[in-house]
């Protein structure tokens, strides 16, 4: 499979796949941290049925609360039905294929697993992963997964 190449502003069609930290600022409604045109976009591709999350980051959501470095209103399990209950948003399958090219990735340019379980989804699923980590996006330059950058 040929990853789609990588674009840090361009205007991506199809789905989305939304990192962790956009997924928390969509959610929590921080916009100064999103800007007015990628929540545009990410709204956009709710109405047409394509924001996709990983379920990693549903992990990664609890393990941030658990670990006290992400306050929610209310208890994580709620905020996180609600969050997945939303029209538009769906939740990805964790599929073997999917868990083995992310553990293949190379781990010396995208050290941590959640980041490559991400990539790996998004190239599967055609998607574009919609990201402000620094290394997704480095990681992205040389076409290994089609981005859209969080800034």
């Amino acid at each position: 499979m040929t990853a789609p190449a990588s674009q840090r502003g361009g205007n991506p069609t199809g789905p989305l796949l939304l990192d962790t930290h956009v997924w928390i600022w969509m959610m929590e409604g921080n916009e100064q941290r999103l800007g007015p045109r990628l929540i545009d976009r990410v709204e956009s591709a709710g109405r047409r049925g394509e924001v996709l999350i990983h379920p990693m980051s549903v992990w990664e959501v609890g393990t941030l609360v658990r670990k006290g470095r992400l306050a929610l209103a209310r208890p994580a399990v709620d905020w996180v039905e609600e969050a997945l209950g939303l029209p538009g948003i769906f939740l990805l399958g964790l599929s073997p294929r999917s868990a083995l090219q992310g553990a293949l990735l190379d781990s010396n340019r995208l050290t941590d697993p959640v980041d490559r379980m991400l990539v790996a989804a998004a190239r599967l699923e055609g998607a574009t992963l919609v990201t402000a980590d620094d290394r997704i996006l480095d990681f992205a330059e040389g076409g290994a997964v089609q981005v859209l950058a969080a800034r």
